[in-house]
């Protein structure tokens, strides 16, 4: 160790104990930790348009929300679907119907310069089918010109071809309650158009029939003339078993999966089903949205905006580990708290996860405050791996709890070897050629960052030389990038995947000097950028040239720091060495006063390529993590003699 590193030394246990204070501050009293959720103004919009069509928009919240949706708005009139973005235009055409709605006139300057740019980019024509479908339900676009999804997709038999099934766990939510909305085709109309936002460019023409695109395009044609004269019974029994579905699926908090898409959608179907706005379910919905929502002042007055998700039990197993790893004593008090609620929050009910592994005993955790129905294989390995590590009153129960979330996790392992978040085997790829699939991810197949959480949590669990681990190795071997890097599903991107895949596998015995570590060491090194920090824009999931390129940001140099520092065991020269300082000396030399970091860059991944997320913990967590095994494995800082 040079002397230059060893005088950083103390700057940097300093940022740590900044750091870890200002983590300890934002737990709850009941022991959890959630930060927000930040995604874009298509959630403010379509909150506003629900109400409205539910007949229970007011003034006020209009108003607020109003005011959020125009402070996104970026100089040229669009909006983003993330920090620094390019313009998207499906979310630019629902602030603009929102703002409207709030009675902004389509002639006032800021909507002048969305509706130039909304036509410029290919107009109302141009736009995804959920946007569509929102205009529909007002009138502003045609049912008829929409992809048909008819409710007698939920009497599909499990092993037909696009039973629900075949769907991701938050396709299927959504996907369910939509056909119910799509039989009834409603109109609600507004006092607006939207003539002004289309181009009167004619439909493409039809694939080719030969084709995917081609034959379920002609498909939909069948849906749609069945549509207009559909076997009334059949129709019947499909509504009746969807709103069965649905509401064997609400959650606890009123919400459905704890995410915005199949509770707006759940809420719409129940209504046009006849359910009253004072029947339980939707008093319960209602009231858990708001539950959601997130007021702050303005520069304008008050704001109101609305998280897509909230993710208290990730935050909080993240937080016990950065806490655990900046030095904690395992018997902390916070940490005894958090490992109290974790417990209280395990699932230990079955849910649709079963269909694909009936014999499978539940256990595991969620996401959310309130998810019992879907357990997600990635929080389960974080929580596992923070409380085993917990010394507790009752180190009984939290034995229990890991050994049931192990045993579950490992009973969720796909046929190839890989873990998926929320279901096994859910590769089929038919789902993905429907017209109606034009947004967003809606199949759940393994994904490396997934893979690895949960390699790393057998180690942990002292099973990696089990086969279940052997199988993720190989799978994890087998999708690395020719670059050296692994992509990432859930967090931006290949340094998210780099960032869990080397730790994971040097956990599970990979030698640390193997040629895919070293390759992955590699990459990372090669995409520092010269301010000792990493950043990779969300462009990256569309444009290859953006891969492992974008502003530093503190989560993502803490993912590439937790790789470096796991392939570089003390007392080894490493290609990493340097890179580990750079990266370190831009961690401390960026922290705020408070002990916090700031970035605005969105890092979360909703949807690759289409939904993103700021989670706002992360910039905390994982710096902290960071730093505490840099410090860790330099060992103690020098003595700097008596006071």
């Amino acid at each position: 160790m040079t002397t230059q590193e060893v005088r950083a030394r103390p700057s940097t246990a300093g940022a740590l104990d900044n750091a870890v204070r200002h983590l300890r501050s934002l737990q709850d009293a009941a022991g959890w930790w959630k930060g927000e959720l930040a995604t874009n103004v298509t959630m403010d919009a379509e909150d506003l348009l629900l109400r409205e069509f539910l007949g229970i928009r007011r003034a006020a919240e209009t108003a607020e929300a109003a005011r959020w949706i125009r402070s996104q708005q970026r100089a040229d009139g669009t909006w983003a679907t993330f920090a620094g973005g390019p313009p998207d235009l499906s979310t630019t055409v629902e602030a603009w119907v929102a703002l409207r709605l709030a009675g902004d006139p389509a002639d006032a300057a800021h909507l002048r310069r969305a509706g130039d740019w909304i036509r410029a980019a290919g107009g109302l024509e141009n736009t995804r089918v959920f946007t569509r479908i929102w205009l529909a339900l007002f009138g502003l676009w045609s049912w008829d010109e929409l992809p048909d999804m008819p409710p007698e997709l939920i009497l599909l038999p499990k092993w037909f071809p696009l039973n629900i099934y075949d769907w991701a766990c938050w396709a299927r939510q959504t996907v369910v309650p939509l056909t119910v909305v799509n039989a009834f085709r409603p109109v609600r109309p507004l006092p607006f158009g939207v003539d002004e936002l289309r181009t009167g460019a004619r439909p493409a023409p039809a694939a080719p029939p030969w084709t995917w695109r081609g034959a379920f395009q002609r498909l939909d044609r069948v849906l749609h003339a069945y549509a207009r004269h559909p076997h009334r019974r059949l129709r019947r029994t499909a509504m009746d078993r969807a709103a069965a579905w649905i509401l064997a699926r609400q959650e606890a908090d009123g919400g459905w999966g704890g995410i915005q898409p199949p509770w707006v959608y759940s809420l719409l179907a129940l209504h046009l089903l006849g359910y009253p706005l004072d029947h339980p379910a939707m008093a319960r919905g209602l009231a858990g949205l708001d539950g959601f929502l997130i007021r702050e002042p303005g520069p304008d007055g008050m704001v109101r905006r609305l998280e897509a998700c909230q993710s208290p039990v990730w935050d909080t197993g993240l937080a016990v580990t950065a806490l655990l790893d900046a030095g904690v004593p395992a018997d902390d008090p916070a940490l005894r708290r958090a490992a109290d609620w974790l417990l209280g929050e395990e699932v230990t009910v079955r849910g649709d996860w079963a269909v694909r592994r009936p014999g499978l005993a539940p256990g595991g955790w969620a996401f959310e405050f309130a998810n019992d129905c879907y357990p997600d294989t990635d929080d389960t390995a974080e929580i596992v791996l923070g409380l085993r590590r917990v010394a507790h009153h009752d180190p009984a129960a939290i034995r229990a709890a890991v050994d049931r979330g192990v045993a579950w996790t490992v009973g969720m392992q796909s046929r190839d070897g890989g873990w998926a978040a929320f279901d096994a085997d859910n590769t089929g790829e038919l789902p993905t050629r429907l017209p109606f699939c034009d947004f967003g991810a809606v199949i759940d197949p393994p994904s490396a960052d997934v893979t690895a959480h949960v390699l790393e949590m057998l180690a942990g669990v002292g099973q990696a030389g089990g086969e279940p681990a052997r199988r993720g190795i190989r799978w994890l071997l087998a999708h690395q990038e020719r670059d050296g890097s692994w992509f990432g599903r859930w967090g931006a991107n290949h340094v998210y995947g780099t960032g869990a895949v080397v730790p994971a596998l040097v956990a599970a015995g990979v030698d640390p000097g193997s040629a895919p570590i070293r390759r992955a060491v590699a990459w990372l090194v090669a995409h520092q950028n010269a301010d000792g920090g990493w950043g990779e824009d969300l462009r990256s999931y569309r444009d290859p040239g953006w891969i492992g390129r974008g502003a530093s940001t503190a989560s993502q140099t803490a993912w590439a720091l937790l790789a470096l520092l796991a392939a570089s065991p003390p007392g080894t020269a490493t290609a990493g060495g340097a890179a580990i300082e750079r990266g370190v000396a831009w961690l401390v030399s960026t922290q705020n006063a408070d002990g916090s970091w700031d970035e605005p860059q969105f890092t979360g991944t909703g949807f690759p390529g289409d939904f993103y997320i700021n989670y706002h913990l992360y910039r905390l967590v994982f710096p902290i993590s960071a730093l505490g095994r840099y410090l860790s494995q330099a060992g103690p800082a020098p003595s700097e003699g008596p006071a």
